[in-house]
């Protein structure tokens, strides 16, 4: 028994990392103790779970099947051991966290050196992923997203401010096609779509009139999934971007870019820390959560 977990300990440090000196450093041992342990486990399970060649490591699909059922159970048992940092008086061990780059940069980096330095038994393992995923099969304490994508059977609790929509474009722009000054008059210009890094969709441009939300589908030649890139776009006199205010706020000082449509441009829901709902919560995911509402009216669903 002993034998196998620590052959299931290697095979997961394995897994992700693709390698076994790294596999090596991350479980404090030596790559041979690794290959060690690996060659045993396979022996008792009598299939071969890693195809290694002299450039990389990776699973088989024996291995691949016998890590998904591994994963959830080897998690529990990793929340077993930090439960009881409930028994000390600081919450205790590693957050793995993913997250949008623009959530990234609007909600957690203002307040992640604060809330280390009032949690220091507390590690961040955060993947900067814009792309919806599944944080319970892929293994995540909680992700961070904006409210309106927001997956069910959820806990969210808001820890941004709403976010302020805007259209802009660059002078040199308008001086050639001129202002829309309705939504509809956006199917006579260039307009900068954003792709989903989930679906592939292309965004649908969410604006108001009379006070009722439409949807507008808009056409143009230029298409990114990232939304400083759609700034940077719009800055370059290639058409119009629909953007969260702040990001271009600066732009607009500086006169780079222009703001139309305002009586038509919306508040959309503020980025949600989410987490999977259970009866207990992690103290480590619990001081994150109380961490980053502060300051807020505290919207949880």
């Amino acid at each position: 028994m002993r034998d196998d977990l620590s052959g299931i300990t290697a095979l997961l440090a394995v897994a992700e990392k693709r390698s076994f000196t790294a596999a090596a450093t991350q479980l404090g041992v030596t790559p041979s103790a690794v290959s060690q342990s690996l060659r045993v486990l396979e022996e008792r399970v009598g299939v071969r779970l890693l195809q290694r060649t002299t450039r990389s490591v990776g699973l088989t699909e024996a291995g691949a099947h016998f890590l998904a059922r591994l994963q959830p159970a080897m998690k529990d048992v990793h929340e077993a051991f930090e439960s009881l940092g409930e028994l000390r008086d600081r919450p205790a061990g590693t957050l793995r966290l993913t997250v949008p780059r623009y959530g990234y940069q609007e909600a957690l980096a203002p307040r992640l050196a604060g809330f280390l330095a009032a949690h220091p038994d507390i590690r961040v393992d955060i993947q900067v992923d814009d792309a919806l995923i599944d944080i319970v099969k892929q293994g995540f304490d909680a992700g961070l997203r904006i409210g309106e994508l927001m997956e069910r059977e959820m806990i969210a609790v808001q820890v941004s401010d709403d976010i302020a929509m805007t259209v802009v474009g660059s002078p040199s722009y308008f001086a050639t096609r001129g202002k829309p000054r309705h939504p509809r008059d956006l199917r006579e210009h260039q307009c900068i779509n954003y792709r989903s890094r989930t679906t592939g969709s292309l965004h649908r441009w969410e604006l108001l009139d009379k006070g009722r939300r439409i949807e507008v589908a808009v056409e143009g030649r230029v298409c990114l999934d990232d939304v400083d890139f759609m700034v940077d776009a719009a800055v370059s006199g290639l058409g119009l971007a629909f953007v969260p205010e702040n990001r271009v706020r600066k732009r607009v000082a500086e006169k780079q870019l222009v703001r139309v449509l305002e009586p038509h441009c919306p508040t959309l829901p503020g980025f949600f820390l989410y987490y999977p709902s259970r009866t207990h919560l992690a103290p480590k995911l619990k001081a994150l959560v109380d961490y980053l509402k502060k300051g807020r009216r505290g919207t949880a669903r």
